[in-house]
């Protein structure tokens, strides 16, 4: 079984907490739909709000994690024949992984998945892919047939664009391979943020390496670190 999973958090600090959770689950040909918001232990910071516009008067009256029928649904299919299918799952699961909550199952990461599989385009952010690869084209035919308002930047019509890129990905490889490449890091070539935004690391590395190693001090995700690493030892 396919779980499709994306949140939102009242920031991105180690003390920031989890303030909305939506799903998407595959049951054969069947899916169903659940969003929720959820009361965190801490303040929803204004540089969340003004991304996922989700305000502390909002989730005031919402349940907790432990008590949200949203985790509820998570926990019950939360065995180990089932996939959690989200877009930077390591975030999602580290969120997760705050409240208590620990993913039995197999996981796919469509943003890694992603960087793996398509060569052509060197940006992956979830909105991105969504228009580069035409996902938006069926979103509104498949937002109807789960009965789901589509808004941006909310989890569910989030875990909709997953379960899209999904697809996407689906017909290059199957789950067994998207699962093998969740797991192995991917070479990055090109810096799209930054100092050295749309220059390549192997130029990078050879004009400033201090910058690549000031960057392994800094909060990167796990690929660019890898990238950077593997640029550095071929000097």
């Amino acid at each position: 079984m396919l779980i499709y999973l994306d949140l939102e958090t009242t920031g991105l600090e180690e003390a920031d907490r989890i303030c909305s959770l939506g799903l998407i689950v595959k049951k054969q040909d069947d899916y169903q739909a659940d969003e929720e918001f959820i009361k965190p232990s801490r303040k929803i910071r204004p540089e969340a709000m003004a991304v996922h516009h989700i305000t502390n008067e909002m989730v005031k009256e919402a349940s907790s994690f432990d008590d949200a029928k949203v985790v509820a649904r998570l926990q019950e299919f939360n065995s180990d024949e089932n996939i959690l299918v989200a877009h930077n799952i390591s975030f999602d699961l580290a969120m997760l992984a705050k409240e208590g909550f620990f993913w039995k199952g197999g996981v796919i990461d469509t943003l890694k998945c992603s960087r793996h599989l398509i060569d052509e385009i060197d940006r992956f952010s979830l909105q991105f892919l969504r228009y580069e690869l035409g996902l938006y084209r069926s979103e509104e035919k498949e937002a109807a047939t789960l009965g789901l308002e589509l808004k941006a930047h909310s989890a569910l019509s989030d875990a909709l664009h997953v379960r899209l890129l999904h697809q996407y990905l689906n017909a290059i490889v199957d789950d067994e391979k998207l699962m093998e490449l969740t797991i192995e890091p991917v070479l990055i070539k090109k810096f799209v943020f930054g100092k050295y935004k749309d220059h390549y690391l192997e130029e990078v590395v050879m004009n400033d390496a201090g910058y690549l190693r000031w960057m392994l001090d800094q909060a990167i995700d796990e690929d660019l670190e890898y990238s950077i690493k593997h640029y550095l030892q071929h000097l």
